[in-house]
């Protein structure tokens, strides 16, 4: 697969390191040069929507938003937007051909809510909160807490929040943190949260008999329930395929049901992925002592 192909299934903004993995030096090289990455920070990279919202906000004399903002930050979203979203003055006018390049939001900005050309991440947070599916608004919470945005920050944005869209916020705000590895498990939880009896955790340690002693992605203690989110980051190779067959042979042998999902019905599938998980769920719940 080429990195173009893959950056959007990495969440827009990858490392150096990711990528090299996945593909080779070469490659990564190669996308840069053709323009089809960009290197957002030191050892990180992203789509090319980055820099293109950046000069097409310049443009229009108006500021990156939602999420094209939150890739200008570095973090990783669930899906890159097809146009650079931009927030321009409600007053503002733009010509048709722009229009065509951008998808406009209309609404007036504070400087204290702006930085250079884009919304600040807090203004960022708050934004995709109201504005954003709850998934997408939860991996890009997600991904600014494991990037060090304060959880008590946001929380505090939350609750301040009024009006339209402020009770997402909060729910979003309620659910994030900083343990999800990837846009691909922050969906995954997005789903399971609307699943009836299932209450996942992200990364819980789980030991027992025969040398076990990992760290799936979402874990139902109750219902000895393991989701994982089977990655392009870390599923490369004849080693990589051999060490989670026998993760997953020792969970099963422990007691615990596993369940492992793709990236396109993750995020293309929800209710069939749904479906599974409400079957397994109800399915689980007859095993647990009243």
């Amino acid at each position: 697969m080429q990195i173009s192909e893959l950056m959007p299934i990495l969440g827009g903004v990858a490392s150096r390191r990711i990528l090299v993995n996945v593909t080779s030096r070469k490659a990564l090289d190669d996308a840069l040069a053709l323009g089809h990455i960009v290197r957002v920070a030191h050892g990180r990279y992203g789509v090319p929507g980055v820099q293109e919202g950046t000069r097409l906000a310049l443009k229009v004399s108006g500021h990156v938003c939602l999420v094209s903002a939150a890739l200008s930050h570095g973090w990783k979203v669930k899906l890159v937007p097809d146009l650079p979203q931009v927030a321009v003055p409600k007053d503002r006018r733009i010509d048709t051909g722009t229009r065509s390049l951008i998808e406009l939001h209309w609404i007036d900005l504070g400087h204290e809510q702006v930085e250079g050309l884009a919304t600040t991440a807090a203004t960022t947070l708050v934004m995709c909160g109201r504005r954003l599916p709850f998934d997408e608004a939860l991996a890009i919470a997600d991904s600014a807490l494991r990037d060090g945005f304060p959880a008590s920050e946001l929380t505090s944005l939350a609750e301040a929040a009024r009006g339209p869209g402020s009770a997402r916020l909060r729910r979003v705000a309620s659910e994030a943190g900083g343990r999800a590895a990837n846009p691909f498990e922050s969906v995954l939880r997005a789903i399971c949260l609307s699943v009836p009896g299932l209450s996942v955790e992200p990364q819980v340690r789980i030991r027992g008999g025969l040398a076990l002693d990992v760290r799936p992605d979402l874990v139902d203690r109750r219902l000895r329930i393991v989701l994982e989110a089977d990655s392009f980051e870390w599923h490369g190779d004849r080693t990589a395929l051999r060490k989670d067959a026998r993760r997953y042979d020792l969970l099963v042998a422990e007691g615990w049901l596993v369940l492992r999902f793709a990236w396109e019905d993750v995020m293309h599938d929800q209710d069939w992925v749904r479906s599974v998980l409400t079957r397994t769920a109800a399915m689980a719940a007859f095993a647990v002592p009243a």
